[in-house]
Order: structure tokens, then sequence, then C-alpha cells
């Protein structure tokens, strides 16, 4: 599990590219202390696994699911990427839940400066957008960020200067494909009211809570 609040920067050194997969070499520092073969990282907001370490980079391979619902496809060397180590028990939740699993992708709209904020106006899919809503959390790249507006087409963000130094998003342009994580709570919100499965009266309905004392 991940928070959203980006530690590094990293940078594609190598990508050996599979059939269908791929497997990428990502130039990095702070991000490896502490680190070990078998751990989990969040490149560009995708959970990824250490294949292998060297003293200043790290492999993961990328399976051809992940290369398909996500922007990995579209790295190059060279590349700057977001990094951020699965939350330890001891660290701080500065962001919100987050899973590294990629609900989709988005593409940058708008780019406009307010005073000392950057607004993003990003486009997405109507199966991600109905989990997006007004001042709550979404992960762009990887980035716990706040839902400033929302609507059946588009929603837009605002980077604080800090985000704005720390991240890759500043860098990108109008068409740019982002990657997209929403809340999960929403979605097992989902699952439950409208689960049919065995045992399953339906879902819940206004009747299924008033019978039940709500």
């Amino acid at each position: 599990m991940f928070t959203g609040i980006v530690e590094e920067i990293g940078r594609i050194r190598n990508i050996r590219k599979g059939e269908k997969s791929e497997s990428l070499i990502v130039e990095c520092k702070n991000i490896l202390e502490g680190t070990m073969m078998g751990d989990s990282i969040s490149v560009n907001g995708v959970c990824l696994t250490v294949a292998d370490m060297s003293a200043n980079s790290f492999e993961a391979d990328v399976m051809p699911e992940t290369v398909r619902a996500t922007n990995l496809k579209y790295l190059k060397p060279g590349d700057s990427v977001n990094l951020e180590r699965a939350l330890s028990p001891t660290g701080r939740f500065g962001g919100h839940i987050v899973s590294g699993h990629v609900d989709g992708t988005g593409t940058i709209q708008e780019i406009k400066r307010e005073d000392n904020a950057i607004w993003f106006t990003i486009s997405a899919r109507n199966e991600i957008l109905k989990y997006v809503i007004h001042k709550g959390s979404v992960a762009v790249d990887g980035i716990s960020l706040t839902v400033q507006y929302a609507d059946e087409r588009v929603f837009k963000i605002a980077l604080i200067p800090h985000t704005r130094d720390y991240t890759t998003l500043p860098g990108r342009k109008v068409g740019y494909c982002v990657n997209i994580e929403c809340d999960i709570i929403g979605k097992y919100i989902e699952k439950l009211m409208n689960y049919t499965g065995k045992d399953s009266k339906g879902g819940i309905s206004l009747e299924y809570l008033l019978e039940n004392g709500f």
C-alpha cells in the first residue's frame, strides 16, 4: 500500500521490451534505502516488484496487462518517473490509500497557473470519472491529489508549490497521458451495495436499510 506522497523522481535508464511485456531499469538514490529484493515500489503510480538492484538503480518487470492499462508503455530511456516505497507500519499517512493498481489513464486537456498553484484539467473515461468526486482524493501518476472540480467529462486538480517541485507533473504538457487510480473506498462501497452473489438479497436497498434499523 502507498499514500501518494512521492519520495523521489527517478529516471528510466533502460527498457527491455518483450513481445507484450517489458522490464524497466530505473535510476534512483533515496528510494533504495532499506529496499530489498521483492519489495514494492510505485512507479508513476503503478505498483512494481523489485526484481534486481544495484547501487543506484532497480529493475522491475511489467506484465502485459499493466502495459496495456497504464502509461508505462509510453516511457523511453531518459524519462522521469515518480517513485514511492510501500508504506511502512511506522510511516506517516500523508496522502490517501493508494494500492498502485491503476484504474486507467487520462489525458491532460489544460494547464493553467493561478498565483502559487498550477491547475490541471484531465479527461478520462466514464468508468473512471464516476469514482472521482469534488474534494475527494485521486492518484495521478502516483501523486495523491485533491479533486477541485469534477463533471461527466473531466476533473481538475491544483498543485501546491511542494508538489510542483518534487513530482514530474509540472513537466508534462497538454495531451500527455497520465495514470489514474481512484479512491479505493468508493469502489468497495459500490461492490457491496450491488453485490448479487450467493446468499445475497440483491445488494443494499432502502427496504434493506429500513429492515435493519437504519
